[in-house]
């Protein structure tokens, strides 16, 4: 059995994390798990201010906790998969931090046009369609470039082709040899 692995799946709201994650668990693939990065519970930027400094500090925090709790999890999983809104290099900081040697990242993202619709339609969060979120997209954007993070456009995907090309980096990474 190859060792365990840890595919951290991010990006801005309306890019389908959510979705495709939702369908790929719902698949049960063996050895497999799904983890939902805000399943803590997000307090609002008050109490993440007073407690970590700022909100970002408290993304941070709770990145390292959830990879913490991934590397160290005595489960038989091969693959744990958390999704959620955290900064690729946030990431790579909690993956060197936390000695995974076995860690992925992956950015879904789409068009301003795509989130507007998908935030304002089916996802029912007009709030969240705004031109700070677009800019939180293209910031990530930009950090996954700078680290070499791969990148899934997902804005001309359907949910079953979004969902399969994500399922290749999860069947890619479960199956993998070090």
């Amino acid at each position: 059995m190859p060792p365990r692995s840890i595919l951290v799946i991010t990006g801005a709201s309306g890019s389908g994390k959510t979705a495709i994650v939702a369908a790929l668990a719902a698949q049960a693939a063996p050895g497999v798990r799904y983890h939902h990065f805000d399943a803590v519970g997000v307090p609002d930027p008050r109490a993440m201010t007073a407690q970590y400094g700022s909100p970002e500090g408290w993304q941070v925090a709770v990145c390292h906790q959830w990879i913490t709790r991934l590397a160290t999890d005595p489960t038989d999983s091969i693959l744990d998969v958390l999704e959620g809104q955290v900064r690729p290099g946030t990431v790579q900081e909690a993956f060197q931090r936390h000695r995974v040697r076995r860690g992925r990242i992956l950015l879904l993202d789409c068009s301003p046009a795509a989130r507007e619709a998908r935030l304002v339609g089916p996802r029912n969060q007009p709030e969240l369609a705004t031109t700070r979120m677009t800019a939180w997209a293209a910031y990530l954007r930009g950090q996954a470039d700078a680290l070499h993070v791969p990148a899934l456009d997902t804005t001309d995907l359907s949910l079953p082709e979004a969902v399969e090309r994500v399922r290749q980096h999860v069947t890619a990474l479960a199956v993998a040899e070090d």
